[in-house]
């Protein structure tokens, strides 16, 4: 009875060293998490306002900062393993098998990854452009590691994530630097079609936000012959960020214009032949 209760005490003792060594290095690693976590908010937050001041491009800064807090939280855990006193090669070991296994887990995310990184690379956008793409159109706020933001002009954030983008069609609207509006309108047959054109291309000058350069001067031209007018177009050039300003705005003044000079709107038109 004496050797049975010795050896439950040896046990005991032996259970309550063990415990209190590790319970002491996991409220050191726990400490040295918190820790680690506030000095790399610190650090991003600095490294943040140093790309901004600097001329690092804008399309660039979120993939940094992005893989930067990663790299940095890697080597927080890494250091942590330490501290608890798990082996290197052992440790290294279980993080390549989980790696693996989000991996696996997380094919599609990898896919965004990659197209992210093709999105860099090739930079058929940057952070700033106008653009159409997977039914979104509008200006890119941000291009990261997974998906891209784009801010339409209903104030709505998309986020698409990178690889939808790569595999669909891509239309940058900024490329070039302006645009031109196409802004049809009709006329009824028999009217002034020169006359028309003058009052149209008149409107088109003296728009501010019309450009009036030699190479991209506003233009107005016979578009079509239909079936109950003459369609024509007006072909203004504008500056991005004043697309729906001329889009809404000058087609507004193109038929008030119109109205003033008294062309009136096509009617539907009917030959009727009469017979004895």
């Amino acid at each position: 009875m004496d050797t049975f209760t010795e050896s439950m005490k040896n046990f005991y003792l032996t259970i309550s060293e063990g415990l209190g060594g590790w319970g002491l290095q996991l409220i050191g690693a726990i400490a040295a998490l918190i820790i680690g976590l506030w000095i790399i908010r610190i650090l991003m937050n600095a490294i943040a306002r140093v790309l901004e001041k600097r001329t690092i491009d804008k399309t660039l800064q979120p993939f940094l900062l992005t893989t930067l807090g990663f790299i940095l939280k890697l080597l927080l855990i890494i250091s942590i393993a330490g501290i608890v006193g798990l082996p290197m090669a052992s440790f290294a070991a279980l993080l390549a098998g989980v790696g693996v296994a989000i991996g696996a887990a997380f094919n599609g995310s990898l896919g965004h990854i990659a197209s992210g990184i093709m999105l860099l690379i090739f930079r058929p956008f940057k952070v700033g452009d106008l653009i159409k793409t997977n039914g979104a159109f509008g200006f890119v706020k941000e291009i990261s590691v997974f998906v891209t933001v784009i801010e339409t002009f209903q104030n709505e954030t998309e986020i698409i994530p990178n690889s939808a983008i790569t595999a669909n069609k891509i239309t940058n609207l900024t490329k070039v630097g302006n645009l031109r509006v196409d802004m049809p309108f009709a006329i009824r047959y028999g009217s002034d079609i020169s006359k028309a054109k003058d009052i149209v291309l008149n409107v088109l000058k003296n728009d501010e936000n019309v450009l009036q350069k030699v190479d991209k001067a506003p233009r107005v031209a016979v578009n079509n012959l239909g079936q109950n007018s003459v369609e024509l177009l007006a072909l203004p050039y504008v500056n991005c960020e004043n697309y729906w300003d001329v889009y809404w705005d000058t087609r507004q003044k193109i038929v008030e214009a119109l109205g003033k000079a008294n062309y009136e709107a096509p009617l539907p038109q009917r030959v009727v032949t009469m017979t004895k």
